[in-house]
């Protein structure tokens, strides 16, 4: 489980084929304070499993399934990515439960800014417009966000300077794709 408040922003330093998917190798700092070989990270809102860690890096393995349906299968050696660590008992959760199953990928509408903050706008295709209010929760790329209106098929979203400067926010531009989990309760309730 993690909170989708990210501790930093990750490089990917290498991408290598490995059986019907491949392995990536990600730069960090800051979440190599407890990080252990077999620990959970969300990379980009996905759950991985570290196999190796090396020289500031650690590694993870794509596997097919996850290389189709979320944004790391496109990844690039250069790119950015968010990092968070799993939830520790005791800790405070300052977002929301995520699990680091992405829902589905989907595509940046718009991110633009206005005044100080800026609105970001995502498609949300119809199956999974049910699980959404206004002021709930959803995860993009693994950032605990709030849903503030919705468009037609879309939701907007706020954001305020410190998510854009503290996660790949800050180079996303319109057409990316972005991974998204929606809010667990919220598929619970309806089910």
């Amino acid at each position: 489980m993690f909170g989708g408040i990210i501790e930093e922003i990750g490089k990917i330093k290498g991408k290598k084929s490995k059986g019907n998917g491949f392995e990536i190798v990600i730069e960090a700092n800051k979440v190599f304070e407890d990080l252990k070989v077999g620990d959970s990270i969300s990379v980009n809102g996905v759950c991985l499993t570290v196999e190796k860690i090396e020289n500031k890096s650690f590694f993870v393995s794509i596997s097919s399934q996850t290389k189709k349906e979320t944004n790391l299968g496109e990844i690039k050696v250069g790119e950015y990515v968010n990092l968070e660590r799993a939830l520790k008992i005791g800790d405070r959760i300052g977002g929301h439960f995520l699990t680091g199953h992405i829902d589905f990928k989907t595509k940046v509408v718009s991110l633009r800014k206005e005044g100080e903050f800026y609105l970001l706008s995502i498609k949300i295709p119809s199956e999974y417009r049910r699980y959404t209010v206004k002021r709930g929760s959803i995860s993009v790329d693994g950032i605990s966000l709030t849903i503030a209106e919705f468009r037609n098929d879309e939701i907007l979203i706020y954001l305020i300077p410190y998510t854009i400067e503290n996660t790949n926010l800050k180079y996303k531009k319109v057409g990316d794709t972005v991974n998204i989990e929606i809010d667990i309760f919220a598929k619970y309730l309806v089910k």
